[in-house]
């Protein structure tokens, strides 16, 4: 998808970088957050499973997922702040009373 190349000079040629812009930069985000999203998907797993060993190991992957993403505006950094509390939160809960989810 060359448009420059079709253009005359001076045609709404920087809302047309834009529009490549975004395009590129939401392609970009949406790999970051399909990557959390199916990492928090296997940590629920492993927490239905009553598997909290390896929840707790995968935890940390999952945190720098968030980190990584709320670092360069991906995701927001109190929307990542949530939902490390919260998996946090399903741990604990796993940990201490294994029959609850």
């Amino acid at each position: 998808m060359d448009y420059m190349a079709k253009l005359k000079t001076g045609r709404h040629t920087s809302g047309i970088k834009a529009w490549r812009k975004s395009e590129k930069l939401a392609s970009r985000n949406r790999g970051v957050k399909t990557r959390i999203h199916d990492a928090a998907r296997e940590f629920g797993l492993l927490i239905e499973k009553k598997d909290v060993e390896s929840a707790q190991k995968l935890l940390p992957k999952v945190y720098a997922l968030l980190d990584k993403a709320a670092k360069t505006g991906t995701v927001h950094w109190k929307a990542a702040a949530r939902k490390k509390s919260r998996l946090a939160l399903r741990v604990k809960g796993a940990a201490v009373n294994p029959s609850v989810k």
